[in-house]
């Protein structure tokens, strides 16, 4: 998303006006944050920029938007412009491999069922 946002309109109050852009941010970042992550990704980050326009842009963390915006409307800026790119976040760690030989199996292993047989005939363990 790369938009400026006015910080001003003749039909709201500024507070609301502010306020209404925090919740499009946070919309926008929910929405991103719920699609489908690509195998081998453990979630979505993003590259921010907020400024008085694009040239003026520098670089912001995702939770520091609303200071951001804050900010800017306590200076009276006539605007802002957010920037948001998605990109892919720390890859997800690896599962732990076993090889077949590691693994107990027959009896050795308590929790392998087919190996020790029914031993549960039905009865809850209760008489009667």
């Amino acid at each position: 998303m790369r938009k400026i946002f006015s910080l001003s309109d003749p039909k709201h109050a500024p507070a609301r006006v502010v306020e209404a852009i925090k919740s499009d941010v946070r919309k926008y970042l929910k929405r991103e944050r719920g699609k489908k992550l690509p195998e081998g990704v453990a979630h979505w980050d993003f590259d921010c920029r907020s400024g008085r326009d694009e040239s003026d842009a520098t670089s912001t963390h995702a939770a520091s938007l609303p200071k951001a915006i804050d900010a800017a409307a306590a200076e009276n800026w006539p605007g802002i412009y957010i920037e948001i790119l998605v990109k892919h976040g720390r890859p997800a760690s690896k599962p732990p491999t076993e090889s077949p030989e590691a693994a107990p199996t027959g009896e050795d292993n308590p929790l392998d069922e087919t190996a020790a047989g029914d031993q549960d005939s039905g009865s809850d363990g209760k008489e009667g």
